[in-house]
């Protein structure tokens, strides 16, 4: 996993690059568009596996990001960053991950995803001798058991309901 990370980090810093040679021809919302065409297509693509990393494996990706903000913003590297991606309406990259995931869970549950990926989630279903409280929860799903501490566990089934059960007990 760490050397697709690494790969993604190297082809953004690249693309970035090319577009910090050409910024000052460019307007904001031109330079908006290639940052989100050539950067953020890079670091949505597949970040769903990167669900449950630790925040030392997903820094690297953070930091193309605010690189890119600085870029289109033309802020110093010494400049504050939390302003400058609430100012372009950027999620930072942990919860870009969260909301992707979430947002393919709620498809799913929605019947608006594809069927694999729907065949994927399993609703909870209580045992049939004895009533729970938990069985009240039409959309509660069920977590299926992985052998794999590290891959198997950041797998969609195992991911994206483990997402979701944190998101409905906030609920």
């Amino acid at each position: 996993m760490q050397t697709h990370i690494s790969f993604i980090i190297k082809t953004c810093f690249f693309h970035l690059r090319r577009i910090a040679s050409i910024r000052r021809y460019l307007t904001h919302d031109a330079c908006v568009k290639l940052v989100v065409s050539l950067i953020f297509s890079r670091l949505d693509y597949c970040n769903s596996l990167l669900a449950g990393l630790p925040a030392s494996s997903i820094h690297g990706l953070q930091r193309v990001q605010n690189a890119a903000a600085r870029l289109t913003l033309r802020k110093k590297k010494r400049d504050h960053i939390t302003p400058l991606l609430r100012s372009l309406h950027w999620l930072p990259v942990n919860t870009r991950i969260s909301y992707k995931l979430s947002t393919l869970v709620y498809k799913c549950l929605n019947d608006s995803a594809p069927e694999y990926l729907q065949s994927s989630l399993d609703l909870y279903s209580q045992p049939s001798d004895r009533p729970l409280r938990s069985a009240a929860d039409p959309l509660r799903l069920h977590i299926p058991h992985s052998k794999l501490a590290s891959a198997g566990q950041r797998a969609f089934p195992s991911a994206g309901n483990v997402l979701c059960e944190r998101c409905f007990l906030c609920v």
